[in-house]
């Protein structure tokens, strides 16, 4: 067990009960208040520990991290320093707040300068991403579209059980939770119509997904194989891929999604590391057919993650509309990173790779309004009266995780999203 996983730790920052972020997580994020330009930060409790200023008060010092890397307004430079001084870092951060020691939990003049309350803090996008990629690795969800557009006794395409398959999507347009977004416009093709129309989409819907962020990986012509893919995972996210269904569905033939996707990806502030999710490890489904050798594995590689979807409005509070799991990916991280750097591509530090969406095995759990609403033809009906197919003007989209068992509970925090009208 990684030492800082210890489920009998207890934290001399008080936690409350339930918190997402107890002394065994300690996700990383950058953040700023009024006084303090972004840095990075490690969420406690209900604090966050400014890692900047516990490394210029001289609690770093014997780490292989310099401190000015926290000084940065992302990630990317501190994760630059590799998987093992991350790991060597988040120990030494546990060692300081765990309650059996004193060294800094006596010296309470350093406190008001280390921790800082969340609820005075600025979060931002956490990495500066250099390229995302999304996956479509939910069976329940590739089935559940292939019967809606296609033919329920042929719902999978022949190659979905072979290869994790996959999009490069667009990084620029990736944001940090708390960021609206403006509904978008482009071309569609009304029912029962043979000509294009424009204008603002009319089936705007969210997907709920979770992302992992990478290191960087090996030179360009080297694959990264299965057993290998964990060394090149900083950690994961919340991530709402939102998506435009009527745009996507005139413009993905031939060359799959483009504008119907690239107005806006929404990530959870904090990232969780995969070291943090260690103790929820579970085994995936029988993969049949066959995988080809360079996607087999071993050991548990799915993770147990409990996911929630809820939707509010200034009209009412949240009303939850998903409750699902990221256990029910088909293919798992290691196989999507396998299968993305098999052909010899290199992955960079900052990398995002999106699960797509999470559908489990039965209604209630599926992972879009696609779903929920199956195609519009069983509207959801909202704490106000109203329904909803798809997402309205207004309406703000909420997702949240975490692992949990009778131990212990390690949590993502949320990726919240308000949608406005068309500009």
């Amino acid at each position: 067990m990684i030492a800082a996983n210890n489920p009998n730790l207890n934290s001399w920052v008080q936690i409350p009960e339930n918190s997402d972020f107890p002394i065994q997580n300690l996700p990383f994020g950058i953040f700023s208040t009024k006084k303090l330009s972004p840095r990075v930060g490690v969420a406690l409790g209900e604090k966050i520990i400014d890692l900047n200023a516990l490394g210029e008060l001289g609690y770093l010092k014997d780490l292989d991290i310099p401190t000015d890397a926290f000084r940065n307004s992302v990630l990317n430079n501190m994760m630059g320093h590799s998987k093992l001084a991350i790991r060597d870092l988040r120990q030494r951060i546990s060692d300081l707040f765990v309650d059996t020691n004193s060294e800094l939990q006596t010296n309470t003049d350093h406190h008001s300068s280390i921790l800082i309350e969340q609820h005075d803090a600025f979060m931002h996008l956490p990495i500066k991403v250099g390229d995302y990629t999304d996956f479509y690795s939910s069976e329940q969800h590739a089935y559940n579209v292939g019967c809606m557009f296609r033919d329920p006794n042929n719902a999978l395409l022949p190659n979905w059980k072979h290869i994790p398959v996959g999009y490069h999507g667009r990084a620029s347009s990736i944001i940090v939770s708390g960021t609206d977004i403006h509904r978008p416009k482009g071309q569609q093709i009304p029912p029962n119509e043979t000509q294009p129309v424009f204008g603002p989409s009319r089936l705007l819907d969210f997907e709920l997904e979770m992302a992992f962020i990478t290191f960087d990986g090996k030179p360009l012509g080297q694959n990264i194989s299965t057993a290998e893919a964990d060394d090149y995972i900083f950690g994961m996210c919340l991530f709402n891929d939102w998506s435009a269904r009527d745009i996507q569905k005139w413009e993905y033939v031939p060359l799959g999604p483009f504008l119907g996707k690239s107005f806006a990806s929404s990530i959870s502030p904090w990232i969780v590391t995969l070291d943090a999710l260690e103790p929820f490890r579970v085994s995936g489904p029988d993969q049949a057919p066959k995988v080809l050798p360079y996607l087999q594995y071993k050991e548990e590689k799915h993770l147990d993650i409990k996911l929630e979807v809820a939707i509010s409005s200034s009209d009412f509070d949240e009303h939850v509309v998903s409750r699902s799991n990221y256990k029910y990916m088909y293919w798992n991280m290691n196989q999507q990173l396998a299968h993305h750097t098999i052909n010899g591509c290199n992955i960079n530090c900052g990398d995002i790779m999106a699960s797509g969406t999470i559908s489990g095995p039965e209604e209630g759990s599926y992972g879009s309004m696609l779903e929920i609403s199956w195609k519009g033809t069983r509207p959801v009906r909202m704490p106000d009266g109203t329904e909803r197919k798809f997402i309205a003007d207004g309406d703000s989209v909420i997702m949240r995780g975490y692992s949990s068992n009778d131990k212990l509970r390690i949590g993502f925090g949320e990726v919240k999203t308000k949608v406005l009208p068309t500009i």
